[in-house]
């Protein structure tokens, strides 16, 4: 079966490159390939599908650029069967108990099995622990196919790296990762790749070594941002303001730049309990990661703690006052609302009998009600605030003067207004002489 046919396939136009899975990840691969070369984008939503096929880019990542793409979307599967290059992008997300949830990526891989044509490449791109590849998803397609892998079809993996509502750092300006089960797929799949990823690929010895990377990166940052959280925590209690700490910090060579937060989303909060679980199974219990995720995953209820605590001291009731949250988002300007842990602050101030409005231009009100219940606010309907909780950095929150931000508030002292400032957008200047109440992580 020849396997090094398929990069030149693909440049001369008879063969067909196939995307699985049309979500943050997979969607703009599809449109940056098909810029290149002949691309099916399936994915089983159909919602999904018809969106894209009619202009509309939901995800905001390629934004206008949906409208004049060549990409053949459609939630027909059988259409795998025309193409010999198959990229899966598909989420893995975590269960309730933070094991791994592989149910997206089992559900993919039957999908591609069953309409895998023989002398095709599979290359996987969704984040798992190292062997998910080779020991789940092989034996899954080669059931569902009956073709031989290494023999009728091949695999290889390439974690994807892309870093939702960043404009700076794309997929074409981040180095990629390739991988591939021995030499001759290796060779071609960083073929491939190198047609779309300008900054190069970075080909590495095996699929597991590829696997690791990409949760060993993502365990990083959690890891340091843990430990920014911490001295966060450590300096409200002791009345020192942390951005002015790390501002000091930052002015040495070797500072690592990281800030205190909410750290959400698919990647940075899922991807270390991806990499625990893996060692859990060889016997070994982590002693970092795991404590880095327990203060990561506190981090929302400490907002909130925090906001109880700023309007009992202003002379508020909180059960009574008027507190309202802008953004919920799991980062600034993107809509993507996965594992956001603002709703980590709506929980708990509910836990108070507090039931906070939330507003947030950039996401679906129709996925926040489904995924958390929380019920969006159009901006122009929110009431005045007793407490105003800017829990996102949204370019647009970020850009308003505290004279704009206080008329967000009821009429009254300045000094019974509460500002919970979770991102320092704003200047300790600015806030100390808007005689305001305020607060930031």
């Amino acid at each position: 079966m020849q396997f090094n046919n398929i990069y030149q396939g693909l440049i001369n136009g008879t063969e067909k490159l196939a995307l699985v899975g049309l979500g943050y990840v997979g969607m703009p691969i599809a449109v940056e390939f098909a810029k290149h070369v002949n691309v099916i984008g399936f994915d089983i939503n159909e919602k999904r599908v018809n969106e894209y096929a009619s202009g509309i880019d939901s995800t905001n990542e390629v934004g206008e650029a949906i409208k004049n793409t060549t990409v053949d979307f459609t939630a027909d599967p059988t259409r795998l069967k025309e193409a010999r290059f198959i990229i899966v992008a598909v989420p893995t997300p975590v269960n309730q108990d933070t094991t791994p949830d592989l149910r997206p990526v089992q559900g993919a891989s039957r999908t591609v099995g069953q309409n895998l044509t023989p002398g095709t490449i599979v290359v996987f791109e969704s984040t798992v622990y190292p062997g998910v590849t080779e020991d789940v998803c092989v034996p899954i397609i080669e059931k569902e196919s009956g073709l031989k892998c290494g023999v009728d079809w091949k695999i290889g993996y390439s974690p994807e790296r892309i870093n939702p509502g960043d404009r700076v750092h794309t997929l074409t300006n981040i180095r990629k990762i390739v991988s591939g089960m021995d030499e001759e797929s290796a060779r071609e799949i960083k073929k491939v790749y190198d047609i779309v990823i300008k900054a190069g690929t970075v080909p590495v010895s095996t699929i597991k070594t590829a696997e690791a990377v990409k949760v060993v990166e993502n365990s990083q940052r959690d890891i340091n941002i843990a430990f920014m959280n911490e001295v966060a925590m450590i300096c409200d209690r002791m009345g020192i303001d942390t951005d002015e700490v790390l501002y000091g910090m930052n002015s040495k060579w070797n500072a690592l730049g990281f800030k205190p937060g909410l750290v959400g989303g698919h990647c940075i909060g899922v991807d270390p309990y991806y990499l625990t679980n893996a060692a859990e199974m060889l016997g070994y219990h982590s002693q970092i990661i795991l404590n880095g995720r327990k203060v990561n995953d506190s981090m929302g209820g400490y907002v909130a703690d925090a906001a109880i605590k700023q309007m009992i001291e202003a002379g508020l009731a909180p059960k009574k006052a008027t507190v309202v949250i802008w953004g919920i988002t799991f980062k600034e300007n993107c809509p993507d609302t996965r594992n956001s842990k603002v709703v980590d602050i709506i929980n708990r101030l509910k836990e108070y009998d507090i039931d906070p409005f939330v507003a947030d231009s950039w996401a679906d009100p129709e996925v926040a009600k489904k995924e958390y219940g929380v019920e969006l606010v159009p901006f122009d309907e929110l009431p005045k605030a007793d407490c105003l909780i800017v829990a996102v950095g949204h370019n647009e929150f970020r850009s308003m003067s505290m004279k704009q931000i206080k008329e967000k508030f009821k009429d009254g002292p300045d000094e019974e207004k509460v500002l919970i400032d979770v991102k320092s957008l704003y200047r300790m200047d600015e806030l100390k002489a808007s005689g305001m109440r305020w607060w930031r992580l």
